[in-house]
């Protein structure tokens, strides 16, 4: 899974082949068929793994927090930028590959947004002044910032967008006076 997120962040998933794989993974083709019934499913097992990894780091982050929804918010965001820093291949194949791979990566990225914006709703307050789309809005924002970060190439410099995120995150709220 780690040799297919290196291969698909270097040339893409589309140019990345099977025996590019087993190469890369220094596994033989029939080790890679007794696991994986070819390389949509070894994308979406690495998918899979990336996004359970974060989403335990962010429910983490979030919970450590006892309470307080805006230091939960930040710890989750926090937690999240981390990884992207310590995983750039990983982020890249499941923020920017995944869109374009397969119609089941885009669908499992798209999965994996809405796993989000329901922590988010379940995280952040409730307020019927700020709009029913509020958590969608916020991780998409999120996403699109960190896609474009990655896109870049620098991935590795997450973390330095979490001031600028955190404010984005918690601006609806302050301008409804929920943050006093």
């Amino acid at each position: 899974m780690d040799a297919l997120a290196e291969l698909a962040a270097e040339q893409g998933y589309e140019a990345t082949k099977i025996s590019d794989i087993v190469k890369r993974a220094g596994v033989a083709r029939k080790t890679l068929y007794d696991n994986f019934e070819g390389k949509e499913e070894v994308f979406l097992a690495a998918f899979d793994a990336a996004r359970d990894e974060v989403l335990r780091r962010v429910e983490e982050g979030s919970a450590a927090a006892e309470g307080d929804w805006q230091v939960g918010m930040e710890a989750g965001l926090a937690a999240f930028l981390a990884y992207v820093a310590e995983q750039p291949t990983l982020a890249r194949m499941c923020m920017i590959e995944a869109l374009s791979a397969t119609p089941a990566t885009t669908k499992r990225y798209e999965d994996a947004l809405d796993t989000f914006v329901e922590l988010t709703r379940r995280s952040l307050p409730r307020d019927e002044r700020l709009p029913d789309t509020i958590a969608e809005t916020l991780v998409g924002g999120v996403a699109w910032i960190v896609y474009q970060q990655i896109r870049r190439g620098d991935a590795e410099r997450a973390e330095d967008l979490l001031p600028e995120l955190t404010e984005f995150m918690m601006a609806p709220y302050l301008d409804a006076g929920m943050a006093d």
